[in-house]
């Protein structure tokens, strides 16, 4: 969302980096005391709660109906459709694996869901976007103890062309390693066995990406020094994409995953980069 400068007397929120160069901008663990990091899966956990918080429920309506109007078809037709992919992908397992059957068809499963839900979800989030910043935005200011500061839809609209561009840059990082992975999916054997556990894994990475980045978003870091960052707490950072990849394949639940992830990640952001992205 949009930021002004900060001066003593305006809004506390927001941190220096925010207003810093994307070339100066830098992920540092020496200036500031280790804290205990908690698991992946208590940040997701947390995001239940804190989008189910009385005050948060007005900013998650609009990103709610859109994941359930978007989701909700997609998964229509997936359920009709998935048995039959399937089926065409086992066909090109070799004859004398055919005892994996039964083992891979969950995997496979799994990482066709996956892979689907990336997608709509990544097609909701172009739509969604500053909607979502705005969440992120209230969700940090809510655990920092801060004022969120006075975002209209003007500004909102004002925003739309620099997030579109933010959520471009992370489809691209998914197009590229998702297409690689798919050509390998034809290697017979090789694309039937280790390959859709490569895809559930990107696929956790990926959620876990998404999801986090508005709040890095809000602060104007980039997409690089956001990963970087990331890539120091992967495990945290990976459970927690886990997280969401499991309830993207339950049914109902599914549906309202974004603005639990937004919120799950900003408290990511607060607890982890904060006072470290410089």
């Amino acid at each position: 969302m949009p930021k002004t400068p900060i001066t003593p007397s305006s809004h506390p929120q927001k941190s220096s980096a925010a207003h810093r160069s994307q070339q100066h901008q830098s992920y540092s663990d020496e200036p500031h005391a280790q804290k205990k990091y908690r698991s992946g899966f208590s940040y997701f956990l947390q995001g239940f709660s804190l989008a189910l918080a009385p005050k948060t429920r007005r900013f998650i309506i609009i990103p709610l109906l859109l994941n359930i109007f978007v989701f909700g078809i997609a998964f229509i037709y997936l359920y009709q459709s998935l048995s039959h992919w399937i089926d065409y992908w086992l066909s090109y397992l070799p004859a004398w694996l055919n005892w994996l059957h039964y083992l891979l068809w969950p995997l496979i499963a799994s990482s066709f869901i996956l892979a689907f839900s990336y997608f709509f979800s990544t097609l909701t989030n172009w739509i969604a976007s500053p909607f979502n910043g705005l969440l992120a935005e209230h969700i940090e200011a809510k655990l920092t103890g801060q004022i969120p500061p006075d975002t209209d839809m003007k500004d909102i609209i004002k925003d739309i062309p620099r997030v579109l561009v933010r959520e471009s840059a992370k489809l691209w990082y998914f197009l590229v390693r998702a297409f690689i992975l798919c050509i390998l999916f034809f290697i017979p054997g090789l694309g039937q066995s280790i390959i859709p556990l490569l895809w559930f894994i990107f696929g956790a990475w990926m959620f876990s990406i998404q999801y986090c980045d508005f709040a890095f978003d809000n602060h104007r870091i980039s997409f690089k020094v956001m990963r970087q960052a990331m890539y120091r707490h992967s495990i945290i950072q990976f459970t927690f994409g886990l997280c969401i990849s499991i309830i993207t394949m339950i049914p109902f639940l599914n549906l309202f995953i974004m603005p639990v992830a937004v919120c799950g990640g900003t408290a990511i952001w607060v607890d982890l980069y904060k006072e470290k992205v410089e």
